[in-house]
């Protein structure tokens, strides 16, 4: 399905609608949580390498602020829209509430291809935006964070560029940025490592033993990258099968996480890591294992495929990869599946982190990050699965009731609906 024929957008308020009519919320509150509070689009000139002037379209989204400031990745991507923007907004706000943090949820991107820019040109770009949307930013209203493409350098560029506009130091300002200037220790990992904690506290309840089952893990970026890794270090798992944009691989007999990770970042592929056969990404969604790993993009489990998915947990570390119609067949077909804004909330909660520690300028070691991440997500992962057993929903309606019930009592408490 091409993007011109599927819109996250309307996916997420689909997904409110249906949480908002469980819980019985009136017209009015509903209306109010369907749609941002406020957006941006803006123009970007950048000077290219070639002395050419290329024009860039950005966006920034605060899609609600009843719980604290929005905060949310900022996303370089070349299919970037306002509408993903809308709804990669709209699930930082469940997912900050989700986990119970004290922020609303906001996002950010540009439409362009950073794979084919220098990193000179990354910088005037990063830059670029910051000067535009500087005047929106900042600890007490709007904190970016690095997404598809962003790197803690570019989050490095943008802080420099916020702090030289306000002529004092902002370390908050930004999350995601490198250790050097005011970076939390356990950042790079910790959307993944969230994801662990939720799969185990899954397998718990599902009575499964994780120590020698499988995985699978169908997309091979950062946090593919890690849950290949810390499925292996924190759950047991054998990783069976992984896939990228390129293609993908299996091994029945399981792969050494490690040397495939040190694999990917040599060849920029997953494919051709000895001892493998070839499989597609679509085949990978569909193997016999006991959790999946969706992690690249939106949109891959649908009503066409949904069927077919034999994983007993689906862990889901990419934004959106399940539609509402596959919802519906895979809570049918009893494949467990922990929701997006929840399985990846480790990262906007170490964001968090960080954020606490530049405002106090008192740094935790790793640890303790791990320790207060694990508690974080467990106790997220009960609201959310005494939720599923009290109302008889499948476990995304359910994460979304206690979240669009958090936003919903904000808001109701500060009188604006």
């Amino acid at each position: 399905m091409s993007s011109a024929e599927y819109n996250p957008f309307t996916t997420a308020q689909q997904q409110l609608d249906e949480a908002a009519g469980k819980l019985g919320l009136d017209k009015g509150t509903r209306e109010f949580l369907r749609w941002p509070q406020r957006e941006f689009v803006v123009t970007l000139p950048v000077r290219m390498d070639d002395g050419k002037v290329k024009v860039f379209r950005g966006y920034r989204v605060q899609y609600n602020s009843a719980r604290g400031p929005t905060k949310g990745g900022l996303r370089w991507h070349p299919d970037e829209t306002i509408d993903t923007v809308r709804a990669l907004a709209a699930w930082m706000t469940w997912k900050t509430a989700v986990v119970d943090i004290p922020l609303g949820g906001g996002k950010g991107g540009v439409t362009c291809n950073p794979k084919e820019m220098s990193q000179g040109e990354q910088e005037r770009l990063a830059r670029g935006y910051v000067r535009q949307v500087g005047r929106i930013l900042g600890v007490t209203k709007d904190v970016p964070a690095p997404d598809v493409y962003t790197t803690p350098q570019i989050m490095a560029w943008m802080m420099d560029e916020f702090e030289a506009i306000q002529e004092e130091s902002h370390p908050g300002v930004i999350t995601g940025k490198p250790i050097p200037l005011g970076g939390s220790q356990g950042r790079g990992d910790a959307t993944a490592r969230g994801g662990m904690y939720t799969t185990r506290e899954a397998a718990k309840k599902l009575g499964i033993e994780l120590k020698g089952a499988t995985g699978a893990v169908q997309g091979f970026g950062n946090a593919g990258q890690y849950a290949a890794l810390l499925g292996e270090e924190i759950l047991g798992l054998k990783i069976i099968a992984a896939s990228d944009s390129r293609g993908g691989i299996i091994n029945p007999a399981g792969m050494d996480a490690k040397a495939l990770v040190k694999h990917k970042l040599e060849t920029g592929t997953v494919q051709g890591f000895p001892n493998t056969e070839p499989i597609s990404n679509e085949d990978l969604l569909e193997l016999d294992c006991t959790v999946l790993f969706p992690s690249a993009l939106e949109n891959v489990i649908r009503s066409n495929n949904a069927g077919n998915v034999k994983a007993d947990i689906i862990c889901e570390l990419a934004n959106g990869p399940t539609t509402p119609e596959a919802d519906e067949i895979l809570a049918k077909n009893k494949r467990f599946v922990i929701p997006d804004f929840l399985a990846n909330a480790g990262g906007v909660t170490v964001s968090y982190f960080e954020q606490v520690q530049n405002t106090y300028n008192y740094y935790w070691p790793l640890d303790l990050v791990h320790e207060r991440l694990d508690e974080k997500m467990t106790k997220a992962f009960h609201d959310v699965y005494d939720m599923y057993m009290k109302e008889d929903v499948h476990p995304r309606l359910a994460a979304y009731m206690v979240a669009v019930r958090r936003v919903a009592d904000a808001a109701k408490l500060r009188g604006w609906v």
